[in-house]
């Protein structure tokens, strides 16, 4: 159900790495619904300090799932990511169905902004990486969720009832502000 897409940093993704990703975060594709068929993006990294990280992407028409765990042990680090993105999708599921029991809707889908990623460096302003994003209707307690889910410290999204672009961010202290734009 899950396809991979694992690839190496500093190490040879061999034949039993990868069944070992492809293993234990597969344990995840009970959360999905039949017919979805997610692609996940694995980046396994080693670096000289003999410590091992593991980066998980899953982009979903609904949530972006991300995870990222650093450890002495690769197979441990695999572990962890696990671990994290199953947390991710509980709570996701678990708010929604909280949600539409509120609101007494049999089914809920809060869509996300679709991230692409481009690396590049100009050496006037030392701008490193560009992301576009890709605004979808929301609303603000969704955007905080998504938010969580990528661990990020702020998301932007299309404002569902005003259409306007709003940012949430989290505070220093913990929760959460909400900045508006301005419709003149």
């Amino acid at each position: 159900m899950l396809d991979f897409n694992v690839r190496g940093e500093n190490i040879e993704v061999t034949e039993a790495i990868r069944d070992y990703v492809e293993k234990r975060i597969g344990k995840i594709e009970k959360y999905f619904e039949q017919g979805a068929n997610p692609k996940a993006h694995v980046n396994l990294k080693v670096y000289q300090d003999k410590t091992a990280k593991v980066e998980v992407t899953i982009p979903l028409p609904y949530l972006v799932l991300r995870a990222e765990e650093t450890s002495p042990d690769l197979y441990a680090s695999v572990d962890l990511v696990t671990d994290k993105l199953e947390r991710q999708l509980r709570k996701y599921k678990t708010k929604i169905n909280r949600k539409s029991r509120e609101t007494g809707y049999k089914g809920v889908e809060i869509p996300s902004g679709d991230i692409i990623e481009n690396e590049e460096e100009t050496s006037q302003f030392d701008i490193v990486r560009t992301k576009q994003v890709s605004l979808k209707p929301m609303g603000s307690e969704e955007a905080i969720l998504q938010m969580d889910m990528l661990g990020h410290n702020f998301f932007i999204y299309e404002d569902a009832e005003s259409g306007s672009v709003d940012i949430v961010y989290r505070r220093r202290d913990g929760r959460y502000g909400l900045i508006e734009s301005a419709n003149d």
